[in-house]
């Protein structure tokens, strides 16, 4: 049998994905401020997660380590912006990774192990469900921010417990429960970990995210964020206390072995960091209630309170419908579709972000009028 025909079942996979409205494209763009073009087309970029919308600054270029940190990638850059990042969230240390998903896999499965228990949350991110299943700890499942579920099965046994929640969910942006999982998992002797890649610098005071909002900082045991959501960078780390942190040295495997994130990044990082976050951030929660207000005004069912506002359609087809119509006059907002969000709960996805002016706005909301006309009635 020829490579050719060995792979014939890869067809058939594709060909079911096509038939339900799963197939998935690349589509290439060259983004630039609220805009971005594709196949010469301009178009309203509603699907960025550079929240802020620091202007951009020239990046220089140097050497690339081109090795792991543990090896000779370790540049100095690193421990200056880790040090701005642990005091950040008023924790002792710092840990950079190359991605925020490369942070999630490496810290929980460099923490739980077998014998232990962790709490997750339904809707918790894919690189949550992955990390939680390299740890070899036994994982349960709590309904989604449901308390009363998380109590219950906080009772079952583990060596260690941990329960583990984005502060800011990033496919239906509502705020995770923190102030009441803090509570519980402070009584049940529980770490907690928070994801905070889509409220870190975002919310809270001077950005400190989620747990900041809720006044819980001091009781989160350890953070994962990103470097590529709010300051529109790009990287991932974690912020614990020290023994936490020098154990992922040690024993994380997507830190260990993979090469540095480049310098000059971890360099752009620092300079967004010290930037005027909070004009910014001033700007993006204006921008955030101007749209929500608006799409409710036309009728959608908005229950999101952050920048991350879905627009729940419901069918697959429907949903690629809606986001083709959407591209057709100028708007970028992608469908999301299983698996990324359960079956029949496909959306269109609004990242807003500061880069947005009014008028930008008002030109989408023209836009998501007819659409609601043309799709809800």
């Amino acid at each position: 049998m020829t490579s050719k025909h060995k792979l014939n079942f890869i067809d058939l996979e594709l060909q079911s994905l096509k038939q339900n409205n799963l197939y998935r494209e690349l589509r290439y763009g060259i983004s630039s401020g609220s805009q971005i073009t594709i196949n010469n087309k301009k178009l309203l970029n509603l699907c960025s997660n550079d929240y802020l919308g620091i202007p951009t600054t020239k990046i220089q270029i140097g050497q690339l380590q081109s090795s792991s940190r543990l090896v000779s990638g370790n540049d100095e850059s690193y421990k200056k912006l880790e040090d701005k990042l642990a005091k950040h969230k008023s924790h002792q240390n710092s840990l950079i990774y190359p991605t925020g998903y490369m942070a999630n896999l490496g810290a929980v499965s460099a923490l739980a192990k077998k014998g232990d228990l962790i709490l997750s949350d339904e809707l918790n991110h894919a690189s949550i469900i992955e990390s939680c299943k390299l740890s070899d700890a036994k994982v349960s499942i709590y309904k989604h921010n449901d308390m009363e579920d998380l109590n219950k099965k906080l009772k079952h046994k583990g060596k260690n417990k941990f329960v583990i929640t984005e502060g800011i969910f990033s496919m239906d942006g509502n705020l995770s429960s923190l102030n009441q999982i803090a509570e519980i998992s402070e009584k049940s002797n529980a770490i907690t970990i928070v994801d905070d890649a889509h409220g870190d610098f975002v919310i809270g005071r001077d950005g400190k995210g989620t747990p900041d909002h809720f006044r819980v900082a001091k009781k989160i045991d350890l953070y994962i964020s990103s470097l590529s959501k709010g300051l529109g960078s790009f990287g991932g780390y974690i912020s614990s206390q020290s023994n936490v942190i020098d154990l992922c040295i040690n024993k994380s495997k997507s830190f260990i072995y993979t090469s540095a994130l480049p310098s000059f990044l971890v360099e752009h990082s620092m300079k967004r960091f010290e930037s005027n976050r909070q004009k910014q951030k001033i700007k993006l929660e204006k921008n955030t209630k101007q749209i929500s207000k608006g799409l409710r005004q036309i009728g959608y069912e908005i229950n999101s309170n952050t920048q991350i506002i879905p627009i729940i359609v419901g069918n697959e087809k429907s949903a690629m419908d809606f986001g083709k119509f959407l591209f057709d006059n100028g708007i970028f907002a992608q469908p999301i579709r299983y698996p990324t969000v359960p079956k029949n709960q496909a959306r269109l996805r609004i990242s807003v972000t500061a880069w947005l002016s009014s008028k930008d706005i008002e030109k989408s909301l023209e836009i998501f009028e007819i659409a609601y006309k043309k799709f809800y009635n």
